[in-house]
């Protein structure tokens, strides 16, 4: 596995996803490497306690041609499309039977886009998207690698639909959890015990920081309108300066940063708030509040690609007023409040199962494995992308790895 960065699974929903693949690997008995060429940060797991051999490697750099080599890896897992750009072709040349997997843990460049939109108030379309420079790295990544895993079902069906990519090339991977077992379910605080809203999310990631920020300056003076004793608590990694300084206590909009024991704090809250209002992905803080019992409210951003045909654990709602008004309902109403967590419920067993993940998983794996040469036959646009004519980032490493051997 060749990480973008160091997983932070106690920070990030990206960082609980690698951590999940690395135990789905262990738990197959594969020798899992996890190797990066980002730095450490207080909040990275510490991979070698959990058995996993780590190393550290750097861009454009000939070692890794050598290290790969003397690992001969099964598998080589990409963490983003970034990441398959500097090592793909790497990969390839050294150990041409791996199978390549790109983990999207979401389509960068969708997010990204979303973004834009939404910053020069502008409507997303799909042909817009799929103009931007960042789209075409990323999708190219996609043909280039022999599997991509993507978490979203919406993101699968935009490359189906917009691209017609080949089935064959993705597989629809969301979180994998182990279920919450009945006897946990009823050691849950219930709906009279629990008090207050949650939101969380890292302070690095900017539909955080928008969803922060509007739930501050127009949706939360909605609530404690109408309910003036409720509290806010807002947790994550990474605060800046700017959302401490949100903090205010007088009108119940606490800000408290880090938190180490996250799931006592969702858990006694009785709603979790996640206004989204631009990105891409599945939102790791929504299934972590299905997996404590909380219901939450969203936007459509938010529960995009999460709960296919099922009934939200919650409500989804876009404008502020309607947001709002179904948070408050949603706090009052102690039987619909019942109702949206066993929706939860309902969502992580139909979905979100470890047992079931890992069996599409390995099954998807054994079906390349057994026919790799008819597979990669089949994904021509792949072969073309990595035709020497069309390697300009193969070509633009080695120049750059001459440069520094030279200087």
């Amino acid at each position: 596995m060749i990480g973008h960065v160091w997983p932070e699974p106690n920070t990030t929903a990206a960082g609980e996803r690698i951590l999940q693949l690395i135990q789905l690997f262990q738990a197959e008995n594969h020798q899992v490497v996890f190797v990066s060429a980002a730095s450490e940060t207080k909040h990275s797991a510490n991979l070698t306690e959990l058995g996993i051999q780590t190393s550290f490697i750097n861009l454009n750099d000939p070692a890794f041609d050598r290290l790969i080599s003397e690992l001969e890896p099964d598998i080589v897992i990409f963490d983003r499309f970034m990441v398959e750009e500097q090592f793909g072709w790497r990969v390839t040349e050294n150990c041409p039977e791996a199978i390549r997997i790109l983990n999207t843990e979401d389509l960068h460049s969708l997010r990204e886009y979303r973004e834009t939109c939404f910053k020069k108030d502008q409507t997303f379309s799909a042909p817009a998207w799929l103009q931007q420079d960042k789209t075409k790295r990323e999708i190219a990544s996609i043909y280039r690698s022999d599997l991509t895993l993507l978490t979203s079902s919406f993101e699968e069906k935009i490359l189906l639909e917009a691209l017609k990519i080949a089935s064959e090339l993705l597989l629809h991977l969301p979180f994998m959890y182990a279920l919450p077992e009945k006897q946990t379910i009823t050691g849950w605080p219930t709906f009279s015990e629990r008090v207050d809203f949650v939101t969380y999310g890292n302070g690095k990631h900017t539909p955080n920081i928008d969803s922060f920020e509007y739930l501050k300056t127009t949706i939360w003076p909605l609530i404690r309108k109408a309910l003036p004793e409720a509290k806010l608590h807002v947790y994550g990694a990474y605060f800046s300066q700017h959302l401490i300084q949100m903090n205010d206590p007088s009108n119940g909009f606490l800000v408290h940063g880090w938190e180490q024991d996250l799931a006592s704090a969702v858990q006694s809250a009785r709603v979790l708030l996640a206004p989204l209002r631009f990105g891409a992905g599945i939102k790791g803080k929504l299934t972590f509040a299905m997996g404590h019992g909380t219901p939450s409210v969203t936007t459509a951003i938010g529960a995009e690609g999460m709960h296919a045909d099922f009934p939200w654990a919650g409500e989804i709602e876009d404008t502020p007023e309607l947001f709002s008004q179904k948070a408050i309902a949603l706090y009052q109403d102690e039987q619909q409040w019942r109702q949206q967590q066993q929706n939860g419920l309902i969502i992580l067993k139909s979905i979100y199962s470890r047992e079931q993940g890992t069996k599409r998983f390995m099954d998807k794996l054994l079906l390349i494995r057994n026919s790799l040469k008819a597979h990669r036959a089949g994904n021509f646009i792949g072969a073309l992308l990595r035709h020497q004519t069309m390697a300009a980032t193969k070509y633009m490493g080695k120049w750059i790895a001459e440069k520094n051997k030279n200087s």
